[in-house]
């Protein structure tokens, strides 16, 4: 698939979203979060769901946490615009409580499709939901467990457009109410720069 086309099926995806009503979320939110990046990224990350700042803004990781997550990319020399990222949900439950299952089931053909259209080779998934949702897809759900026990491994797997690399990380919201996991984040991150290293991507 060429760049014109993910162009064409990301923006096509962006309208479907935007008049969304698959679950009640649509009703309390401000503005979807649909998710940005290079259409053509080798690198996809994945969060849980908008928070406050990305529900006012359309941005996903904009907040305290995006910013944390900004220092990550920087210290690995990887910036935002070459990487894409999304959430597993693409509105903000209220009172950033948890997603629910109902919500999950209703919002991820959206980012299925974005897996597809992007086809990156490396697919880091923020926190546990996102973790579960794609070791699941991914025919890995014999490797869930807490994100505590799976942050920094790789795993790999196949899908129609090829084989890639999973890699579960702590979501950076945890940071920004323990500053003692921001070495952890650190440590894993630099893991991320050697697999970038070892499949070419920097």
């Amino acid at each position: 698939m060429n760049r014109e086309e993910k162009n064409k099926k990301l923006e096509e995806l962006k309208k479907e979203v935007i008049i969304c009503q698959r679950c009640p979320l649509y009703k309390t939110r401000h503005l979807p979060v649909v998710g940005e990046g290079d259409h053509d990224a080798e690198v996809m990350f994945i969060g849980e769901a908008p928070g406050f700042n990305e529900d006012r803004t359309g941005h996903p990781f904009w907040g305290a946490a995006g910013k944390i997550f900004d220092e990550l990319l920087a210290s690995i020399g990887v910036k935002r615009e070459d990487i894409y990222i999304c959430n597993i949900l693409k509105c903000r439950p209220p009172n950033n409580r948890n997603p629910k299952v109902e919500e999950i089931k209703a919002c991820v053909p959206f980012l299925d499709r974005q897996i597809e259209i992007i086809q990156p080779k490396i697919l880091c998934t923020l926190g546990n939901f996102s973790t579960k949702y794609i070791l699941e897809k991914f025919g890995l759900s014999d490797k869930i467990a807490g994100i505590s026990q799976l942050h920094g491994q790789v795993f790999s797997s196949q899908s129609l457009f090829g084989s890639f690399k999973i890699m579960p990380l702590y979501h950076t919201a945890v940071a920004t109410y323990n500053p003692n996991m921001k070495p952890i984040l650190k440590k894993d991150f630099e893991i991320l720069k050697e697999l970038l290293l070892q499949e070419k991507i920097i």
